[in-house]
């Protein structure tokens, strides 16, 4: 073989054999790897499967081979940062297989991988050779790993991992920017500032419990019998098979594509994976420098392997859609494929956090030289796209009457949120609940979705609509921190904290007030599932554990708020849902009232709420 002889017609030397193998196998790889990357991110179907076990198959392959034939792919100039980056892809697949799946097993994978090329510093070598094209390409992948790093080790709540990260990044970009003058680290600087922010504003990341549905903390024994018992009898039962999670505002705290708000509901529709699954032991290199780990995850990237990577004590994972800034038209396509997918017994929930009020996206703008707000002439243009598109008509108000502006009645996907096209309509969803829903709208306009009630095409849809006017203890405590309904929904104890402006809580303290919730809440569900008016829709999702708490905490949050505006004046202070939960559940109720004066009693904040007279006296001489 003429490429491979050493002089004239000697034999190939085992260096350059296994480096040409070598280069064959990345080859094949790495086309392998760019057509399941170019895949549309929420594509689904058997040939999914086929391209995911392909490149898994081809880097399973590599992977291998570099480890048994380390040393002499080492003697022919294989460099450390190669295998780093090598390890880096097979990280990258899993957390794509897991976006794809929301298989617990996949980000963990991925989790071990990024640990390893950390842990020996496969990026690190070479920094004594400042200013080289190669070296700041090798710096702009060392860059990339720890993004891709932080967002995993976020996801699996690894917080000292996470702040050890943090510090890694900003060295590393500062570094850059001293080390590199010529190249622009602009995009990275900022990227580093939105974790930052991000992790500032996210209060629920230090938290001892997970976002996640934990058997610990959120299964309540004393409410199983009775959940049970309507399953039984219950005429239908649906369980949580999809989600679509997006959100749109100006300014929100994201890093990278994952919103703040997106991020904790993520969670919050997943299962805590148990202790023996969730725990992992750092790979550790053997003699030759590759990966010796025993452990679950052994990093060996064969699909067969990681198939066996279950907790069977839990079920699956719903699978999830997560749209950045989605137009509507792709939203609109999404949600017809999910449906496509549905099985009879599956429900989709449907996640939105948007602006429905047209300036909400354009004040950005107030600060770029140039611009005017009043230049844009927003509602004119608005009005006059809904007129060409025929949809200026009559629409239903939160407060039942009429309204000639069917332009207010929506969401707006867009920054200047004029145009007819960047308009997320109630119709636009109607078509949708052939199949059943569970919505939950997170907007300043939610009350405009109420016409989707009534209105279904088959399916009578579950609806949580957030307020449309945020509650706060002061108008000093509006900080950047995500939805304020959202954070109800998936940390409910912190939400309240926040509320009554709480930050620094005796350990003690807050176990106990957590213990409060845990019994409102398992109170709840026994009330729900022994009501008679319960409404079937609510009755035929109340067993799947996921929706069942998301409905529970949604009647802790609109109590507390309740209490917390001033009587007579809480329009628009309210979420609300539909259908109608029973009126043993309602935010006047004195039974539901009780349990958040036992709240606000342990954390001392009763002063802040505005309990009834006859609450506060019934309590008092118990």
């Amino acid at each position: 073989m003429a490429d491979g002889s050493d002089g004239g017609g000697g034999s190939v030397s085992p260096e350059k054999e296994a480096f040409r193998r070598y280069r064959e196998l990345l080859g094949s790889a790495e086309r392998k790897f760019a057509r399941v990357r170019d895949l549309p991110p929420h594509a689904r179907g058997p040939h999914l499967v086929h391209y995911h076990r392909k490149v898994f198959r081809a880097y399973t392959c590599l992977w291998r081979f570099q480890q048994e034939n380390r040393q002499e792919l080492v003697a022919a100039g294989l460099r450390r940062p190669e295998i780093g980056e090598i390890a880096s892809r097979i990280g990258q697949l899993y957390y794509t297989q897991y976006l794809r799946t929301s298989e617990a097993r996949f980000l963990l994978e991925s989790y071990v991988f990024y640990e390893a090329i950390l842990s020996r510093g496969y990026f690190e070598t070479g920094r004594g050779r400042k200013g080289s094209v190669s070296d700041v390409g090798l710096r702009f992948k060392e860059l990339r790993f720890h993004a891709r790093f932080l967002i995993v080790a976020m996801l699996l709540n690894r917080v000292e991992v996470v702040k050890d990260l943090v510090g890694r990044f900003k060295n590393l970009v500062e570094d850059s920017r001293s080390s590199f003058p010529g190249t622009n680290f602009k995009e990275w600087k900022q990227m580093l500032q939105e974790i930052v922010r991000f992790l500032r504003a996210d209060t629920s990341f230090a938290n001892t419990r997970p976002l996640r549905y934990s058997i610990l903390f959120d299964s309540h024994s004393s409410s199983m019998p009775y959940i049970a018992r309507l399953q039984a009898k219950a005429k239908r039962v649906l369980t949580l098979q999809d989600a679509l999670l997006t959100s749109y505002h100006r300014n929100e705290v994201k890093f990278t594509e994952l919103t703040l708000d997106t991020f904790r509901m993520l969670q919050c529709l997943e299962w805590e994976p148990s202790g023996s699954f969730y725990q992992t032991q750092a790979a550790e290199p053997s003699d030759n420098g590759a990966l010796s780990d025993h452990n679950g995850a052994s990093g060996l990237i064969d699909i067969n392997l990681a198939a066996d990577m279950t907790d069977p004590s839990l079920p699956p994972n719903p699978q999830k859609a997560i749209l950045y800034r989605p137009t509507v038209s792709h939203l609109i396509t999404i949600l017809a494929m999910i449906c496509e997918d549905l099985s009879s017994d599956g429900i989709m929930l449907i996640y939105i956090s948007a602006s429905g009020r047209a300036d909400q996206n354009t004040d950005y703008l107030k600060d770029i030289p140039g611009t005017s707000l009043d230049s844009l002439k927003l509602t004119t243009s608005s009005e006059a796209s809904c007129k060409q598109n025929g949809l200026l008509k009559q629409a239903v108000s939160s407060d039942g009457r009429n309204s000639n502006n069917y332009c207010e009645s929506c969401l707006t996907f867009g920054p200047r949120g004029g145009r007819g096209l960047d308009n997320l309509y109630p119709d636009d969803l109607i078509p949708f609940t052939r199949s059943p829903l569970f919505m939950i709208i997170d907007s300043d306009n939610s009350q405009a979705f109420k016409s989707i009630h009534g209105a279904e095409r088959g399916e009578p849809a579950a609806l949580l609509l957030s307020p449309q006017r945020s509650s706060r203890r002061s108008s000093g405590d509006l900080t950047p921190n995500g939805s304020q309904f959202t954070f109800f929904l998936t940390a409910p104890l912190l939400a309240f904290c926040q509320l009554v402006g709480l930050s620094d809580i005796d350990a003690d303290v807050y176990k106990n007030a957590d213990s409060i919730i845990s019994s409102a809440l398992s109170e709840w569900e026994v009330t729900l599932c022994t009501s008679v008016s319960l409404d079937q829709v609510w009755a035929q999702v109340l067993p799947d554990p996921l929706l069942r708490r998301l409905i529970v905490r949604f009647i802790f949050c609109r109590t507390v708020l309740f209490l917390f505006t001033s009587p007579g004046k809480s329009e628009g202070y309210l979420p609300e849902c539909l259908p109608n939960l029973p009126e043993s559940v309602s935010p006047d109720s004195a039974t539901t009232q009780s349990h958040i004066l036992q709240l606000a009693e342990s954390l001392e904040v009763v002063d802040h709420f505005n309990f009834p007279d006859a609450l506060m006296v019934s309590i008092q001489s118990r």
